[in-house]
């Protein structure tokens, strides 16, 4: 273990010292490197198809978009009418179907190891093998509530305005179908192992699930391609942009440009990185163990902050939501028109909640449940309370406190999370250092999440070994220490790429098996139809 340590550091230090030997600066070094290795990718699926008069539009956005349509007509609104269902799954109101006294559960037979797994999914499973449904929401919530929500907000407002906050709000309520569909595969087709760890995600049911339908090749190759956008997006959106994010808002509690972190992303980096890889290399959980019941507990303050400020101003919510429905359908000064404003809202809420992207299913797939559509009903929860709720209630202070007005044409990606800062910090003075510290835990509990996501992609293409393993986990620490020093745009860029990558292989799959879907749907629901009767 300590070997590997070992050559982190080296790595890390050979760099410095590479990069102390030219005449630019450690940052400015890692910014134009990382920009010139990534640019072709995010110039491709960010490329916008011109439709005229200024309307140009991201074309990975149709697949989102339309596959969400597609979910909400095909499991005949499963994300309104399944509402209420999925709420008394959560409370417990039919764990006699899963046989909680005995939790007999034939794929679940194997043990569940602390050094392999997920510490979400520990956190869900327990240590006796009893699984509730409640415990599974709140610990995926505690991983997708957080930046998205403040950052990607403010992200949104800031380009698309008011108006972006429709979009968000529309995506999160039809991403709730999609996220159904893939947590329910998810389930279904995971994969254990010969030592009781669970493997899941779209690899497997790409794989499984397609080769049922008689398109083996077809599953092989969606596969490949998502494990290699899942390890992009691991090093990208839940490594680069999280510890980017963090560092901007510590180096502005400290002084901004005067402060001692100021050009010294690396150093930020450097000690994130030595953190998060004492946990994922050394394989020590107690520093994640902390995080997961610090970071729910810092999800309930910055809630509790939102609703403070947005009814310690109750007679502006009103004029709030005219300029957020105004602004979705008649944006002014906003380039690209409402088509401009759909794009943003579209393209924040799909970072923040992450359906249709698949990485989600990766999570779900080690719980425990006799029914594989019950952990799916259970998962369409997540985009309503992380989008239409938690975003919305962003998108409110923003608003009430006047700072989108002031960021629309002035503001760069890098100044996003300040903005957020900023909006709390006007109505409660005090605020920004705690949601430093909230962002700070937020991207360390995500980081740690999401190498598990990257390493699943990673295992499914090279292999199970230990050497693989760390080979994986030293490259992922690496990326924390990029993503420290190099500037927004490159970091956003490439996140942002990487996740609606991996939504494309995806996306497909869960359209060929929908009908698979549908019959544990069916089951399912049968079930609680003849437990009632």
């Amino acid at each position: 273990m300590k070997k590997y340590l070992l050559s982190l550091f080296t790595l890390l230090l050979s760099f410095l010292t590479f990069a102390q030997e030219t005449e630019q600066s450690i940052d400015q070094v890692i910014d134009e490197k990382f920009g010139e290795a990534t640019g072709w990718f995010v110039n491709f699926i960010f490329y916008q198809i011109d439709f005229g008069n200024g309307i140009k539009v991201f074309w990975v956005l149709f697949p989102l978009i339309l596959g969400a349509l597609y979910f909400t007509f095909y499991f005949k609104f499963i994300n309104f009418r399944g509402f209420f269902t999925s709420i008394n799954i959560v409370r417990g109101k039919y764990d006699d179907l899963e046989g909680r006294e005995n939790h007999k559960v034939e794929a679940a037979k194997a043990s569940f190891t602390d050094e392999a797994d997920n510490p979400d999914t520990i956190r869900v499973e327990g240590h006796e093998g009893e699984v509730s449904h409640f415990q599974a929401l709140t610990a995926a919530l505690s991983a997708t509530v957080g930046l998205g929500n403040i950052a990607g907000v403010a992200i949104a407002v800031s380009i698309g305005g008011a108006g972006a906050t429709f979009w968000m709000i529309v995506a999160g309520l039809l991403g709730m179908a999609s996220k159904f569909v893939e947590c329910t595969l998810g389930v279904k087709y995971r994969d254990i192992a010969s030592d009781g760890t669970v493997y899941g995600g779209p690899m497997y049911y790409l794989t499984k699930g397609l080769k049922s339908r008689g398109l083996s090749q077809l599953g092989k190759v969606l596969a490949v391609l998502f494990a290699i956008f899942v390890i992009g997006g691991s090093l990208g959106g839940g490594n680069m942009f999280q510890v980017n994010q963090a560092f901007q808002l510590v180096e502005n509690i400290t002084g901004g440009t005067e402060s001692i972190m100021h050009g010294n992303g690396w150093a930020f980096g450097v000690v994130m990185a030595v953190l998060v890889g004492i946990v994922i290399i050394g394989g020590i959980k107690s520093i994640a163990k902390v995080t997961d019941k610090i970071v729910p507990f810092m999800v309930v303050i910055y809630v509790a902050a939102s609703l403070f400020v947005i009814f310690a101003n109750y007679n502006m919510i009103g004029d709030a939501f005219v300029q957020i429905f105004d602004g979705a359908f008649r944006p002014e000064g906003i380039a690209g028109g409402a088509v401009g404003v759909l794009v943003q809202g579209f393209r924040r809420a799909a970072f923040s909640n992450e359906a249709g992207i698949g990485s989600a299913s990766i999570a779900h797939s080690a719980v425990k449940t006799n029914y594989a559509a019950s952990e799916g009903m259970v998962a369409l929860l997540e985009p309503f309370i992380d989008t239409v709720l938690v975003c919305t209630m962003t998108a409110l202070v923003l608003i009430i406190t006047g700072n989108v007005t002031a960021a629309n044409g002035s503001l760069n990606d890098a100044q996003a999370i300040l903005l957020t800062s900023g909006a709390f910090e006007s109505v409660i003075s005090w605020f920004p250092y705690v949601l430093t510290v909230a962002v700070v835990l937020f991207a360390f509990s995500s980081m740690i999440s999401w190498s598990y996501y990257g390493f699943q992609g990673w295992s499914f293409l090279f292999g199970r070994s230990k050497k693989m393993e760390y080979t994986y986990k030293i490259i992922f620490c690496l990326f924390v220490v990029i993503g420290a020093a190099a500037s927004l745009n490159s970091v956003i860029g490439f996140s942002d790429a990487m996740i609606f990558a991996m939504m494309v292989p995806n996306m497909i799959g869960l359209v060929i098996l929908a009908p698979k879907v549908k019959d544990e749907l069916n089951k399912y629901i049968k079930a609680i139809k003849e437990r009632t009767a």
